[in-house]
């Protein structure tokens, strides 16, 4: 029997590629007819958008498909074009297909044969914003492989940070904090063409493209902004007097100019910024969400005399306001992201943003803990404390987190979806993964609970290793709210490992309290016997159960499952080292040799999972907690 996939438009002929090269893949034939044949769908397969019973708020951003299928005829609907393609890759996974991880080696592909299949279902996402934000070290395979699996598992939004996001791509290609593997330099030129091709992808997909967010306070002046690198910067004449006076002194913040807030009473600056971002969105049509941030870090904003007075949420709002106009009279409608982060935490005092209809809000609670979810803490409401320039204290429990969003709340009642940050330094410190995937999960699940609508993931692209448990859960939380975390993890393990998933669920929920994440945030005493005793069960756990990694890679019979249980082997490794690191520290011992050597190992063996594992992260992550030192957002 052949399946005859008719697409009704052109911007879902991807949706009709996909579905036909799976289908080859499966041994099924089928073929694709270019335009509307009005034949019956008793004889062919439609892919089209629009369907009644398809009830959502705005159609175009959010996402639902109902599937009728019987015997390789029938219809998928989508409520745009990207749900369409949502709609093929569920009717896939509904006939075997798994997506495990991103790139080939992470699919498992049934072969069909010839069977009876009938299949009907419906389907609404739960919150309209599901996306990734660039973040870590990566190449340009790294990111194309996980944007082309990003729609697999229902994602639909990808963000690149920055005007040319450099520094991601150089940290790799230089190999930077590995001496075994050899640099590779690529310049900000090559790096531009790369992303280039990626939007070709996204726009391919029809996925939701989000852009820029930092570097609207130096780029507009000139100054280059695409990396936290402290070098020797040019600064075009007569713009330092238009940076922030901190500590008496105008100039780069750290030497940082992303760091570098500016003077924001200066109507000047104002109106370099807002024409700089009115001027790109009419540039670059292919952004549905512009991000307008201020600088990174904090305590670093302006302490002169016309600023000092004015909260920085009031001056944000002033310019917001203002952009929103210039964008008005264009007839343009790009919707503006505005940040909830740091110092803009403390909501506005005396502006109001007026056209709610042209802003989301994005809540950014970067200093918050991940030993517990958003509804897990101490919510009990208590005094916030007033802003105080330059010498905040950023909350780190997640109550007086959620306590600043609900104040932002009472003034904003549009769009909005949080930006977090549990996949980007956090994930590092829960070796098996299986705890920080749960605190993901529950907080996504959650999201309509403290009145947001989404999430964009600031996260490493590579954040498979030892498996894609924290991705997979993240993103059916997203697309269904309902699910339940064992049940999705229980499917995950099953799919990954086959008749082993079982026995590694047990292992990895085993592994993830042993390794105790809480202790590694340093939210327990560092010199503990309890904590000793603890960690010298790590051996004992992973040598039991070594064997059966050796057994499974070896009686591996495709790419997927030798892939998986390579990973598990190095993995192990990897964890009886950081056990001598661990018992050594919880001693009281400075661990500084163990780590050298856990080091040297997963540095070495970064090319065998270079596309699973961000092996740079991980490495500054564990570093500083050795050292004792304050994680750094740039690496």
């Amino acid at each position: 029997m052949e399946w005859r996939i008719e697409h009704v438009k052109a911007e879902t002929f991807f949706a009709a590629k996909e579905l036909f090269r799976y289908l080859k893949k499966m041994g099924i034939t089928s073929s694709i007819l270019q335009n509307s044949t009005n034949e019956p769908m008793e004889k062919t397969l439609k892919l089209q958008t629009g369907c009644d019973r398809l009830k959502v708020s705005d159609p175009n951003l959010d996402d639902a498909f109902h599937i009728s299928i019987k015997n390789g005829c029938g219809t998928i609907v989508g409520t745009n074009d990207r749900s369409v393609l949502f709609g093929v890759y569920r009717l896939l996974r509904e006939m075997g297909c798994r997506w495990l991880r991103p790139g080939e080696s992470g699919e498992i592909i049934p072969l069909w044969g010839e069977r009876d299949f009938v299949f009907d279902c419906t389907e609404i996402a739960s919150y309209r914003h599901r996306g990734v934000c660039i973040e870590g070290a990566c190449s340009y395979t790294h990111v194309a492989d996980l944007i082309d699996w990003m729609p697999k598992l229902g994602l639909n939004a990808y963000f690149n940070q920055f005007f040319v996001p450099y520094t991601f791509f150089d940290q790799w290609y230089q190999h930077k904090g590995n001496p075994h593997m050899c640099p590779e330099p690529a310049s900000v030129e090559q790096v531009h063409a790369m992303i280039n091709a990626h939007i070709k992808m996204i726009e391919e997909r029809n996925l939701l493209y989000h852009a820029v967010g930092h570097g609207w306070t130096c780029e507009p002046l000139g100054i280059e902004g695409n990396s936290w690198d402290v070098k020797d910067y040019f600064i075009p004449e007569g713009v330092v007097d238009l940076l922030a006076l901190v500590n008496g002194e105008r100039g780069l913040f750290d030497g940082i100019p992303l760091n570098t807030n500016l003077c924001y009473s200066n109507s000047l600056v104002q109106e370099k910024i807002i024409s700089s971002i009115a001027d790109y969105i009419i540039l670059h049509d292919e952004v549905d969400y512009l991000h307008f941030w201020l600088a990174d870090g904090w305590n670093n904003h302006c302490e002169c005399d016309e600023c000092k007075d004015t909260l920085p949420s009031d001056y944000f709002v002033i310019m917001l306001n203002e952009l929103d106009r210039r964008l008005k009279a264009k007839k343009n409608e790009t919707k503006i992201v505005f940040l909830i982060y740091v110092d803009l935490l403390w909501e506005p005092q005396k502006e109001r943003l007026t056209n709610q209809e042209r802003f989301v809000l994005m809540f950014a609670p970067i200093t918050r803990t991940y030993s517990k979810t958003y509804i897990e803490g101490d919510l009990t409401k208590k005094e916030l404390k007033p802003y105080e320039r330059n010498k905040l204290d950023m909350p780190k429990e997640v109550g007086e987190n959620l306590q600043r969003l609900g104040k932002w709340q009472e003034q904003f009642s549009g769009d909005s979806f949080v930006y977090d940050y549990h996949l980007i330094w956090d994930h590092n410190l829960d070796l098996s993964g299986y705890n920080s995937a749960r605190v993901l999960f529950e907080d996504m699940k959650n999201l309509d609970k403290i009145g947001l609508n989404g999430m964009v993931s600031c996260q490493v692209q590579r954040v498979f290793f030892p498996t894609g448990l924290s991705m997979y859960a993240m993103a059916r939380a997203l697309w269904d709210k309902n699910e339940s975390f064992e049940t999705v993890a229980t499917h995950y393990f099953n799919d990954i490992f086959g008749n082993l998933g079982e026995k590694m669920h047990v292992y990895y929920k085993k592994l993830s309290q042993l390794c105790d994440p809480p202790y590694l945030r340093k939210e327990k005493p560092i010199v503990s016997e309890e904590s000793h005793k603890q960690f010298i069960e790590i051996y004992s756990l992973v040598n039991e159960i070594f064997p059966l990694f050796f057994e499974a890679y070896d009686k591996g019979s495709d790419p997927c499952s030798k892939k998986t249980w390579k990973a598990q082997i190095i993995h192990g490794q990897l964890c009886l080292y950081m056990a001598n690191v661990l018992t050594e520290k919880a001693k009281g011992n400075t661990a500084e040799e163990a780590w050298a050597i856990t080091k040297e190992y997963i540095t070495r063996m970064e090319p065998e999972i270079h596309d699973l594992f961000d092996v740079r992260y991980f490495v500054n992550v564990i570093s500083k907690f050795i050292e004792n030192e304050e994680k750094s957002h740039n690496g």
